[in-house]
């Protein structure tokens, strides 16, 4: 016993002298802390300071002597209630290793770097590609950055994953498909050294890849078919979606692609597509109800555009300054109305129409879908100006399904001022704000109009410090199911930092250096060793790094519920391919819609029963229950990442709903019906196979093969059960199957499609 006592305080003891000997480094260990601990107190917020003391900047912490004299250390480390920092009262809390790092910091001599800028502050810079010992593992650029931090930990890369696995992974990811089974035997015949980076190319120019990718835009953007709020009025935006796809298939390069969504109406070679494009910005909930103040209501439009522009593109909560100076970075109360001002001339009412689109809209031409994204016979000179008044307004007469909400301009701009609390009828009137960007971001060139499109431009600028970096971390989250940066809704001193520091900048620079080529940067990713390893790996290697930061595995994350649906319907034979247009509404719970203003869900038939998954209707009150269920965004606000669930009701979905049922029992008429395959076993295997890409193995055949064989025989006892089954779902069956074993088939198939690796990308 006393033997064991004391190798206990010897590990204790050497692990104290590892924490103090260990390097403190001021942006990785130190500015978090002072952050979560200290900045709510005495960070940018100028109201909310106390002791007229400021930890977030370097000059003014350092004036203020507090790091040097003695003074934060006694805080720190004191048991005195009323000395104690941060207060035990207070919402903010230091563990014991963090209390410890911030000791030894000050003890050290509280080294803070002259640029105290925080990193997402600071202009990406060409990293310098780092030198590895396992160079033959490398394929292309983003590969030395993560092996050299792999070498660092000790550890080595996992093995590349098997054809099957990487050929299936790199489907879903770039068209949110699986592959066939002819995709699928083509690729494993292909003996030619480039035959991977031929499947990807070939993926890349699928017309399912700008559908695929439209998807995560949309959730970004808010997309819905209704206006939110009470009322939940409907709108036709549609238009809007076909013009991302269109523009993503075309691969438009990022700067253009969001300048024309920016300021499309605005061009001097604006066109009918340009304009369309700005619907991006009208893609936010309008209110309609009766008694609704419009002047409240455009401060609240206008809000969100900045709010989802700070998201998307600039990866900061610029909601937090929209009431006070931030808490946590430097960007002003005034910084958030100074870009407020950027979109405070849209020429729109307060208050929604009862059913409809919002002015300003533009009309569609019939022969739309028929048009290619580079034609103009629809070229608008001057876009029609509509008139506001700054007072409430009457209900504007709406747009038809013919129409398409776009951003139009004020003649008279108008008055644009700080608002006390963020409240639309609290303006500080004694300072007028013209329209700028925080200066912590970059400069603004004098050749750009104060105006929106000046506004794209500062986004897309070369050297803006978090445009690229922000959205290339997006890009390698839909890969990897987390980016570079976890929080990718939050590149401030509040969010996480980067895994992968100069990976993240090489990527950025080289995003710019491409032109802001999209697909090359997707190309690039899965084209990678990093990206093609096997997500297997052995418990120690996992448990060691859970949420693979080191890269060490490949992705491995669920299908998001787009691709679940879309993948059954695949595997079944249903899918319809047909691309654009109106929103449809496949199978819902009866009577969804009655609890708004008792409306009622008018499911679709035939082939709109089938479409793609980002073609659903989206009613942003109630929105597709199968699809919330597995985590899709709300979106009534910009959502760039969402938290993944495990839940009883997914699996329940995925046994019972109506869509997925229907889809069981066409892919066992499928696998009763496949020529050559007349034995049970082979008919199973093949069913197998095209819905998880792989050959069962003899164990899992002979599961499937006993489960079918005791549906059969209950079945048998109860042949009306079986009719039950057969008849879920609008698609008829075949009449000339054998409806016991059809039945029984049909559960096999649904115990397939529910199999975890049928609805996860490996």
């Amino acid at each position: 016993m006393r033997m064991t006592v004391l190798l206990l305080v010897l590990l204790v003891m050497n692990s104290g002298t590892d924490t103090q000997s260990a390097e403190i480094d001021f942006a990785r260990d130190i500015r978090p802390l002072l952050s979560d601990a200290c900045y709510n107190c005495h960070g940018p917020d100028a109201k909310a300071r106390e002791g007229d003391l400021r930890l977030d900047d370097r000059k003014a912490a350092r004036n203020s002597n507090v790091l040097t004299s003695g003074e934060m250390l006694q805080r720190l480390t004191s048991n005195d209630p009323d000395v104690r920092m941060p207060p035990p009262d207070s919402s903010r809390v230091l563990r014991p290793t963090d209390r410890d790092k911030l000791v030894q910091w000050l003890k050290a001599g509280a080294a803070w770097p002259e640029d105290d800028r925080h990193w997402a502050f600071v202009p990406p810079r060409r990293s310098t590609i780092p030198e590895v010992q396992q160079r033959e593992w490398l394929r292309n650029g983003v590969d030395p950055f993560v092996l050299s931090r792999l070498e660092r930990a000790g550890r080595s890369p996992s093995p590349e994953a098997d054809s099957v696995a990487l050929l299936r992974r790199v489907t879903f990811d770039l068209t949110g498909l699986p592959p066939t089974l002819d995709e699928l035997d083509t690729f494993l015949a292909d003996s030619s050294p480039n035959a991977y980076e031929s499947a990807v190319d070939r993926l890349l120019n699928s017309p399912n890849y700008g559908e695929h990718m439209a998807l995560d835009w949309m959730e970004a953007s808010r997309y819905a078919d209704t206006d939110g709020y009470q009322n939940d009025r409907l709108r036709y935006m549609w238009v809007w979606r076909d013009w991302l796809i269109r523009s993503l298939n075309d691969n438009k390069s990022f700067d253009r692609f969001v300048i024309e969504q920016m300021a499309g109406d605005l061009l001097p070679d604006r066109n009918f597509h340009t304009q369309v494009a700005t619907g991006f910005n009208r893609n936010h909930r309008i209110n309609s109800e009766g008694g609704s103040i419009p002047d409240e209501w455009i401060v609240e439009y206008v809000a969100d555009r900045v709010e989802t522009m700070g998201t998307m593109f600039l990866g900061l909560t610029m909601t937090c300054s929209r009431c006070h100076d931030h808490k946590y970075d430097p960007i002003e109360q005034k910084d958030f109305y100074r870009l407020f001002a950027f979109f405070n001339n849209i020429a729109e009412a307060g208050l929604g129409p009862n059913n409809g689109n919002s002015p300003p809209f533009i009309k569609v031409p019939k022969n739309w879908p028929y048009l290619s994204a580079g034609e103009a016979k629809f070229v608008v000179p001057e876009p029609p100006r509509i008139k506001i008044q700054q007072v409430s307004v009457p209900r504007p007469q709406s747009g038809g399904a013919d129409t398409v909400m776009v951003l139009h301009e004020l003649q008279k701009p108008r008055n644009t001022y700080l608002l006390q609390r963020g409240q639309y009828d609290r303006p500080e009137k004694s300072e007028l704000l013209r329209p700028a960007t925080p200066p912590v971001l970059g400069a603004w060139n004098k050749s750009w109009p104060r105006n929106r499109l000046g506004l794209a431009r500062w986004l897309m600028s070369p050297k803006h410090p978090l445009t690229a970096r922000v959205t290339i971390n997006r890009i390698w989250q839909h890969h990897f199911g987390m980016g570079l940066v976890k929080t990718s809704e939050n590149f401030g001193v509040q969010g996480d930092l980067p895994s992968h520091p100069a990976l993240l900048d090489w990527l950025a620079t080289e995003f710019i250096r491409s032109g802001w080529n999209v697909k090359a940067m997707h190309r690039l990713i899965v084209t990678s060793a990093t990206y093609r390893q096997s997500s297997i790996a052995p418990p120690a290697t996992h448990e060691s790094d859970v949420e693979n930061r080191l890269l060490g595995r490949g992705p491995r994350k669920r299908l998001s519920p787009y691709e679940i649906r879309d993948a059954s319907l695949r595997s079944a034979g249903l899918l319809v391919g047909r691309m654009g247009g109106p929103s449809v509404k496949p199978y819902m719970p009866p009577g969804i819609w009655r609890s708004i203003s008792n409306a009622s869900y008018k499911q679709d038939k035939g082939d709109k029963l089938y479409r793609r998954s980002l073609y659903t209707y989206w009613r942003r009150t109630v929105p597709p229950p199968s699809m919330m269920i597995f985590n899709a965004a709300a979106r009534e606000t910009c959502i760039v990442r969402t938290d993944q669930t495990t839940t009883p009701l997914q699996a329940l979905t995925l046994m019972n709903n109506v869509a997925f049922v229907e889809a069981a029992r066409m892919l066992a008429a499928r696998m009763m019906k496949q020529e050559g395959s007349l034995s049970p076993r082979s008919r199973v295997a093949w069913g197998f196979r095209l819905v998880t890409s792989r050959e069962p193995n003899a164990g899992e055949l002979d599961l499937l093969l006993s489960d079918l064989a005791a549906y059969q025989q209950e079945f048998r006892r109860q042949p009306k059960s079986a009719g039950t089954l057969l008849a879920v779902g609008e698609m008829a069956f075949d009449p000339t199957l054998n409806t016991i074993d059809l039945a029984a088939y049909a559960l096999v198939a649904n115990t397939i499609l529910n199999l975890d690796e049928s609805i996860t990308q490996n």
